[in-house]
């Protein structure tokens, strides 16, 4: 079961126009429940409209700061998002969850970390740019961060005082795709403006890890240029925010019914279920309450283990091959494609 804490909203700060930056107000008790490392998530519960939403939000604050703060930007028709930005205010309660997730960045000395950016996938970006800057100063960071204009540049007065801060550790490059910035690269992230930086600016730098966070086909661009420019794949770290359906996988959806067994804080549930659902909606249908979030197949709060029979997964951008043999699912994306499943969301 998820667990979620109640607690008050401290600050709600205007980033640009339509994206707010969030801090809440921890307990002390609460404390040690709330420590994360950069890169990390918080799952956050509001009813609005009679309706429970949740939505996982990345933390923009440092460990060190010993803050939790998130950046939330309204998207068209999301229902949490625009709510988020146009009514959160300081003192309302809102119900919040510890900190997971597997896009991380400990700073270790010595090290040339380089990221790539756009729109609000700096939020967890930004966590680790900081991290890296006030825990290790043998270390190093470039961030490319891409977005349509100056205005709806999330963090930019923050981002350019870091740069002046530590100049020589931070080297931070903008690119605009509906604006041209005197002194700043016109365009989208792209292979070509990957190589630029990798290849002309900084080919005499070797970089130990790459974090990217935005759009699919960007994150996906980014990887593939990187590795062919001899960064390990094991040392490219991504985190999407929205990942497309995988066809193969979509095929294998069936009409059909499956008998399900559900072991879930050490209680087992059996019911039957179509196979075209997802595991996580015919759980949540049949009164249980599985750990979940954005419920799009881009965190891991959701995560099961297949025991007895087989599910596929129409979206999957968090677990590797190993994990999806050993019968790791996100069950938001996984359908059973056998007449009989046991899913355990406790051995995880």
């Amino acid at each position: 079961m998820a667990t979620f804490h109640k607690v008050h909203i401290q600050e709600v700060k205007q980033e640009t126009a339509n994206a707010v930056s969030v801090l809440f107000k921890i307990p002390e008790n609460l404390q040690s429940d709330f420590k994360f490392t950069s890169g990390q998530y918080v799952t956050l519960q509001k009813e609005i409209n009679g309706t429970e939403i949740r939505r996982a939000y990345s933390i923009c604050s440092t460990p060190k700061s010993g803050a939790i703060r998130v950046s939330i930007k309204a998207v068209e028709n999301g229902i949490f998002s625009t709510y988020a930005t146009s009514h959160l205010k300081e003192g309302d309660e809102i119900e919040i969850t510890a900190p997971e997730g597997r896009f991380l960045l400990n700073p270790e000395p010595n090290k040339n970390y380089i990221a790539f950016a756009a729109g609000s996938g700096i939020t967890p970006i930004l966590s680790m740019v900081k991290s890296v800057l006030e825990n290790e100063s043998s270390s190093s960071f470039t961030l490319v961060y891409g977005n349509k204009t100056v205005a709806d540049t999330m963090f930019y007065d923050e981002l350019n005082a870091l740069k002046e801060k530590f100049s020589g550790r931070f080297k931070l490059h903008y690119i605009f795709s509906r604006e041209n910035v005197k002194n700043q690269l016109q365009g989208r992230i792209d292979k070509s403006v990957t190589n630029y930086f990798v290849k002309n600016m900084y080919k005499e730098t070797s970089f130990d890890a790459a974090f990217i966070c935005g759009p699919e086909e960007m994150i996906h661009e980014v990887s593939k240029t990187l590795e062919s420019n001899k960064i390990a794949k094991e040392n490219i770290h991504f985190e999407l925010f929205t990942v497309s359906i995988d066809e193969e996988a979509a095929d294998q959806v069936k009409e059909g019914t499956t008998q399900i067994t559900v072991l879930l804080d050490d209680e087992k549930t059996t019911f039957t279920m179509q196979q075209t659902d997802d595991i996580l909606a015919a759980s949540l249908r049949n009164e249980l309450d599985p750990p979940y979030s954005c419920q799009g197949g881009v965190c891991s709060s959701c995560l099961a283990k297949v025991t007895e029979g087989k599910a596929v997964m129409v979206k999957n951008s968090i677990l590797t091959d190993s994990e999806v043999a050993e019968g790791f699912i996100l069950t938001c994306q996984a359908h059973p494609t056998t007449s009989t499943i046991t899913i355990d969301f406790d051995d995880v």
